[in-house]
C-alpha cells in the first residue's frame, strides 16, 4: 500500500524547518511531499536545499487548505493521501497501525491517529483529539475535547472506533475516495471542510474511524488560534453550509432555523465577554451563508442521506447547562 504524506504550506519556513525532521525520519515507507501555496518567503528554496528527497508542489495561488489540497493531490499517485499539517511532530511506527487498519477494513475510507498536545504530550489537542462527532445541529465536537474542556489521555481511546469526521490536521484518505468525492468544498477556504469531506463520504456509504494506536503531537493555532474572530466566523459559516448540503431538505432547514437562534445567542454570549469582534465574526458569518445559500443549496446530494449523523441532540446544552466535559460521559463507547 503506497502512501503520500502531503503538507500543505504557506510562508510556514520556521514549521518546515522544525517538524520535517520528525516526518522524514519515522516516514521511511511513505513518499512525502511538501505542496507549497505560493509562499512569499523561501520555503521552497528550504525545502529544496535541505530536502531534495521530499518532492515540492507549487500552486499558483494561495486557496486556502480546500484548494490547496485539491490542487496539489492531483498531482500525486497513491493508495492512500496523508493530509498532513505543516505543525506536527510524528511518532516512530505511527504509519503502520493505519496502513493495517485500511489493509484489515476495506469499508474505511478515511482515517485519523491519536492527536496529543505538542506542548501537553500527555493531553489530547483541540483539532481532532481522539476522533470528530457532531451533535443534531452540527455542531462538532471530539472524544477527548468538547469545546475548550480538554481531556487528558490516559490510554482511554486507545482503540478502534468508528467516528464521524476526521481531522484536517492528520487525515488519511483512500484515493480514489478522495477523486469520487471531487476533493475538498474549495468555497470553504478552510476549516470543517473536513468534516463535509467526511459528512459527502459517508452519506455514500463509506466508513470514518479513528486509530488510537498510531499518535502524533500537534502544536495547533500555527495559522489560526482557536479564538481568532476568523476562524469562528468560518467554523461558524461552514457548520452552515455542511448542514445545507448534507442533511434531506425539510430537516435542514428546521436546524438552520435553530442555529440562527442558538448562534445569536453565542453571540450575545460574547458581547457580554467584550468579545466584540466574534460576535460580528458571528453576524458576518450568518451573512455570508445566506448569500450563498443558492449555491449550496445546488451542490446537495438528492438522495442516500445518513439518519444516524449525530452522536448527541446538542452538545451546547450538555456542556454549558448540564456542564458535561468528558466524552464517556456524553456518549457510551
Amino acid at each position: 500500500m503506497r502512501i503520500a504524506v502531503v503538507i500543505l504550506n504557506w510562508n510556514g519556513k520556521d514549521l518546515l524547518e522544525r517538524f520535517l525532521p520528525t516526518v522524514i525520519g519515522f516516514s521511511e515507507n511513505a513518499d512525502l511531499y511538501v505542496a507549497d501555496n505560493n509562499s512569499s518567503d523561501d520555503s521552497v528554496a528550504f525545502v529544496n536545499a535541505n530536502y531534495p528527497n521530499i518532492k515540492v508542489i507549487q500552486n499558483t495561488s494561495n486557496g486556502g487548505f480546500a484548494k490547496g489540497y485539491n490542487d496539489a493531490l492531483e498531482n500525486i499517485e497513491a493508495d492512500i493521501f496523508c493530509l498532513l499539517n505543516s505543525d506536527v511532530a510524528v511518532s516512530a511506527n505511527w504509519l503502520s497501525p493505519i496502513t493495517k487498519a485500511f489493509n484489515e477494513m476495506p469499508e474505511a475510507a478515511i482515517i485519523q491517529p491519536k492527536i496529543l498536545d505538542l506542548n501537553k504530550k500527555n493531553y489530547f489537542e483541540y483539532a481532532g483529539a481522539a476522533g470528530g462527532f457532531i451533535d443534531q445541529l452540527g455542531y462538532p465536537f471530539c472524544r477527548g475535547r468538547i469545546f475548550q474542556a480538554i481531556e487528558e489521555d490516559h490510554g482511554q481511546y486507545n482503540d478502534i472506533r468508528e467516528i464521524f469526521w476526521a481531522t484536517g490536521a492528520c487525515m488519511f484518505i483512500r484515493r480514489e475516495v478522495f477523486i469520487q468525492l471531487e476533493g475538498f468544498d474549495e468555497d470553504y477556504f478552510a476549516h470543517q471542510e473536513e468534516i463535509d469531506l467526511c459528512w459527502r463520504a459517508r452519506n455514500k456509504g463509506y466508513k470514518v474511524f479513528y486509530v488510537g494506536h498510531s499518535q502524533i503531537y500537534h502544536l495547533g493555532g500555527s495559522t489560526l488560534s482557536n479564538m481568532n474572530p476568523k476562524k469562528t466566523y468560518l467554523n461558524f459559516r461552514n457548520s452552515l453550509f455542511s448542514i445545507t448540503k448534507n442533511l434531506p431538505r425539510r430537516k435542514a432547514f428546521l436546524i438552520i432555523f435553530k442555529r440562527l437562534i442558538l448562534d445569536g445567542i453565542a453571540a450575545i454570549r460574547f458581547v457580554l465577554q467584550f468579545k466584540l469582534d466574534h460576535f460580528f465574526a458571528i453576524i458576518k458569518a450568518h451573512l455570508s451563508f445566506y448569500w450563498h445559500f443558492r449555491k449550496m443549496y445546488r451542490k446537495r446530494e438528492k438522495k442516500n442521506f445518513v439518519e444516524n449523523y449525530y452522536a448527541t441532540k446538542s452538545i451546547v446544552w450538555s456542556h454549558f447547562v448540564n456542564q458535561i466535559e468528558f466524552f464517556s460521559a456524553l456518549v457510551k463507547d
